[in-house]
């Protein structure tokens, strides 16, 4: 599925949060959004999956969900949500209990998204038995369950140590090898969006506007940690967004 962003613009009160935000996110494509903090991240992909309306512009949803799609638009968010009373296969199940799937075929998902995620030896294990990476995985294994046609992910990783986020970031990347899958994903580390951006938003201070998007051409597979491509992509980003994230740092102060 394709999603158009046409001239998103929105505040909260009198308070101008985004402002004219025109994107196209074609089908298979991790866009990765970055931005000073409080240009909007957030309540851009909110908009993109429906749970808030912007002021002006429109978003569109362009082509057919994929065969079995329960939930086009699924969240992954950075904290995990789990249930602590159900197991990691509980916790997965969850989304598909209320579609009228036979219990064989919730089975059957819940096995496959388990074993994609690696997380089938874990599956009678407990959120409170888990590590932060692994509940993050189990996460990434429920929103898959319901097969979206477009994931949006608001900073999965950022309350992970560095170790686990770049596992977490080698098992993103496998996914989307094994399955293509079309992706929002906000986050303020450079680092992630370099490695799992196929293209790089940068939204200026508040109000965020789209100061540039940046293409990375380096298959996906091919991204390492230490590349030095990668970090002088890094670099460049960092420039792009350097005296307005210390701009924005101060007035959230003076708030």
């Amino acid at each position: 599925m394709d999603l158009t962003l046409q001239d998103i613009s929105h505040r909260y009160g009198d308070m101008p949060v985004l402002k004219e935000i025109s994107l196209h996110i074609p089908d298979g494509e991790i866009l990765c959004v970055i931005g000073p903090s409080g240009c909007g991240k957030s309540t851009l992909l909110r908009m993109i999956g429906g749970l808030e309306r912007p002021d002006l512009g429109r978003i569109l949803q362009h082509g057919d969900a994929p065969a079995g799609c329960l939930n086009p638009l699924t969240f992954v968010f950075q904290d995990f949500a789990l249930l602590p009373w159900r197991s990691v296969a509980g916790n997965i199940s969850l989304v598909l209990e209320d579609h009228g799937l036979p219990r064989a075929e919730i089975d059957r998902i819940v096995s496959d998204v388990l074993a994609r995620t690696k997380l089938s030896d874990f599956k009678d294990a407990f959120p409170r038995q888990l590590s932060g990476g692994m509940k993050q995985r189990v996460a990434i294994a429920r929103a898959l369950a319901v097969n979206p046609a477009v994931l949006l992910l608001d900073e999965p990783l950022s309350a992970l140590d560095a170790q686990t986020r770049e596992l977490l970031m080698e098992d993103l990347v496998g996914l989307w090898v094994r399955q293509p899958f079309t992706a929002v994903y906000v986050t303020h580390n450079l680092a992630e969006a370099v490695r799992l951006g196929h293209r790089v938003a940068v939204l200026s201070r508040r109000p965020g506007q789209l100061r540039e998007v940046i293409e990375i051409d380096t298959p996906l597979t091919d991204r390492q940690a230490g590349d030095r491509e990668l970090e002088a992509l890094q670099s460049r980003l960092w420039n792009l967004m350097r005296e307005e994230a210390l701009a924005a740092d101060q007035e959230l102060l003076n708030v």
